[in-house]
């Protein structure tokens, strides 16, 4: 039996830190070396959890990543663990911004003298590239989810070697919706069938809902005519009939098309975190925010969506931010979901999660400067609401969204996304109709999970394994993701939406 490779047990991410973060769990007692300086542990100190790296005073800041995290409760010393009983966030309802851009990243990011990766992709006729042909139904009404389920399914008996995929994109929404909730609904409906890894897409209607499919048509680009079908199945005798009809004159015309190889610049990628641990910012993220930053080069899209996971880090993506427009638009972005809890009564800094905290994520500053570490440095192009498209290419598109897993990840794959790239500690079978990029934050996730994880990113904390290696192994990986190779919320047949929804049912 193989040795494993040698971990190591901390890691102190920036020289201004004032605690330093636990790569496996240690015991009290345990001595731990720091910048040459020999510490010995007060606590058990779990992995993902913070270590105090010198004696500090109540309402002294706690540092992590060179940046402020909160203040202290009680005074500690050297060794002793800190998290939730002795740190507390810094943050508040009225936070002020300044526009402070950072011109050394913008020129270290203006470098374009790369050579260009190619995939095997689907050129649509819009300009855009596809990384799946696959044949969505998306209903515009809960109401027919059984009939989309059941075309899907004579779909995939009878024509399972004419397209890529066969997926029903239900949801129980378009009924009784009013107002700027049945208009979001609509919107990304309308912008998740332009994803170009549809190839054609059916949608089904009832005929009585307040989401009418004429209304939801209407918002799709003119291009999309020869590949969209659509039918009320109220106003047909046989459904089920008149559905397989529609599907085989599509199939027609998906038929010749074919992958031909593309420039890695036609890609957008969406960047999510979904069950962070105290490892997510050290190991997964960081991964991501290289490729960010690769892609950023190549002239690709990059998408980061979780608003609330942007409180208490928003000064670093503003200092990104391409020119003042954008920081603007970063700035009303923020304000604007801060006031979406404030009117719906509901504290604004209502994070992290209990599973965070058992990670070892303390603060929201904690765990928000460790998200966006998924966007590394690259800049900040544009800002977008749910339900948009993103257009800035040569780096990152902030989308307006909650945290919530589902419902950001089914904004991202209206966006335009191809694939979504999703890190977590915790681990989660999620996925969304585009390729579902599960990385792990941690190594034994990824060894208990293997059915549900595509790479480990606990592999950086190896000694044997150097940042740049692993940033080329995940990349080559990608680009094989982008060519064809199955992600494993693909062979799960793990595809589902969850649209957000925040106004009045009838």
């Amino acid at each position: 039996m193989s040795e494993q490779p040698e971990v190591r047990s901390t890691i102190q991410v920036h020289s201004k830190d004032s605690v330093a973060v636990a790569l496996q769990d240690l015991n009290k007692g345990s001595v731990i070396s720091i910048n040459n300086t020999r510490i010995t542990l007060n606590d058990d100190i779990g992995r993902g959890h913070k270590i105090a790296l010198s004696n500090q005073k109540a309402n002294e800041q706690v540092i992590k990543y060179g940046y402020s995290i909160g203040y202290l409760t009680a005074d500690i010393n050297a060794g002793d663990w800190v998290h939730s009983h002795n740190l507390k966030t810094l943050l508040s309802d009225d936070d002020q911004f300044t526009y402070q851009p950072s011109e050394q990243v913008k020129s270290a990011l203006d470098d374009t003298t790369h050579d260009m990766p190619t995939f095997m992709g689907y050129p649509r006729n819009n300009g855009l590239v596809g990384i799946r042909n696959e044949l969505w139904i998306i209903n515009s009404v809960g109401c027919v989810n059984h009939l989309a389920q059941s075309l899907v399914r004579q779909c995939k008996a009878q024509f399972s070697d004419l397209a890529d995929d066969f997926l029903a994109v239900t949801h129980p929404f378009g009924c009784s919706q009013l107002g700027d909730d049945l208009a979001q609904t609509k919107q990304l409906l309308a912008s998740l069938a332009s994803n170009p890894n549809a190839g054609a897409v059916l949608f089904l209607g009832l005929g009585c809902e307040n989401n009418q499919l004429a209304a939801m048509i209407a918002e799709l680009p003119a291009e999309m005519n020869e590949r969209i079908a659509y039918f009320n199945a109220q106003e047909v005798d046989d459904e089920e009939a008149v559905g397989m009809a529609h599907i085989e004159k599509l199939l027609a015309t998906m038929a010749n098309d074919k992958r031909v190889e593309c420039p890695v610049s036609k890609l957008t990628l969406a960047m999510k975190c979904g069950g962070s641990d105290g490892l997510s910012g050290l190991t997964a993220n960081p991964l991501l925010g290289r490729i960010s930053e690769k892609m950023a080069q190549f002239g690709a899209t990059v998408i980061l969506t979780e608003t609330p996971e942007m409180f208490g880090a928003e000064q670093v993506l503003m200092n990104n931010a391409a020119n003042e427009g954008v920081y603007n638009d970063i700035v009303s972005l923020v304000d604007s979901f801060k006031q979406y809890f404030i009117d719906n009564n509901q504290p604004v800094y209502e994070n992290p999660s209990p599973g965070n905290k058992a990670g070892g994520l303390t603060t929201l500053e904690d765990k928000s400067l460790g998200a966006i570490q998924k966007g590394g440095n690259a800049l900040v192009q544009g800002v977008i609401q749910y339900g948009e498209k993103a257009r800035a290419k040569n780096g990152i598109t902030l989308l307006q969204g909650p945290g919530n897993d589902a419902v950001s990840c089914t904004a991202l794959a209206a966006s335009g996304a191809n694939m979504v790239l999703f890190t977590t500690g915790r681990g989660t079978p999620l996925g969304v109709p585009v390729p579902t990029v599960k990385i792990a934050s941690n190594s034994s996730l990824a060894t208990r999970k293997k059915h549900w994880i595509d790479y480990d990113a606990g592999q950086l904390l190896r000694l044997d394994k150097t940042q740049e290696q692993c940033t080329d192994e995940f990349f080559q990986l990608l680009l094989e993701i982008a060519s064809g190779k199955a992600t494993k919320n693909e062979l799960n047949q793990f595809k589902e939406i969850s649209i957000w929804k925040g106004g009045v049912t009838l």
